[in-house]
């Protein structure tokens, strides 16, 4: 996969409101790969209030168990998240498309606070507007302890997944 940008792009805004965030459905090969790529580089990040820039205000989410909605919300969730699951670093893949929608498989290391460290396997199912936000986001994930001698992830975090670190499926289970 080509490389990656320093940073995920801001979303384009009037007024400090984001209308959109490009690229738009319908997606094509492309264009999917290059909008989980900005997912997967905000993610890396680490900012909850930035990443809940590329969700539409009333988005819906499904994260395991737990159903939310709004951008407050995922805020919440995120930070939550992000103070459990420390030294966090996420691969993600495009597995298909359609019209406003995207299938993505994942995978992500973290350690929690007891010193274990965590690979985490899962799907979502996103679903755009027309403006490049997303709408609704459904993720299934399992974790499986792993020692840290089995971690594979390993760039500076926060940040970016480097362009030479390969994604998704070239990294092994």
């Amino acid at each position: 996969m080509r490389g990656a940008p320093a940073a995920a792009p801001p979303a384009v805004s009037r007024g400090g409101s984001p209308l959109s965030r490009p690229p738009f459905p319908p997606f094509d090969a492309e264009s999917a790969a290059q909008k989980v790529r900005m997912a997967e580089d905000a993610w890396n990040l680490r900012d909850p209030a930035r990443v809940a820039l590329a969700y539409t205000e009333d988005s819906s989410w499904r994260n395991r168990a737990e159903f939310f909605s709004g951008r407050a919300a995922i805020v919440a969730f995120l930070t939550r998240k992000w103070e459990t699951e420390r030294d966090y670093r996420l691969i993600k893949g495009l597995h298909a498309f359609h019209g406003a929608c995207i299938a993505v498989r994942f995978r992500y290391e973290w350690r929690d606070a007891a010193g274990q460290w965590w690979r985490s396997y899962g799907n979502e199912n996103w679903e755009f507007d027309g403006h490049g936000l997303m709408k609704r986001r459904e993720a299934s994930i399992n974790d499986t302890a792993i020692a840290e001698a089995d971690r594979r992830f390993f760039w500076d975090a926060p940040g970016p997944r480097p362009a030479h670190v390969p994604g998704l499926p070239e990294t092994p289970f």
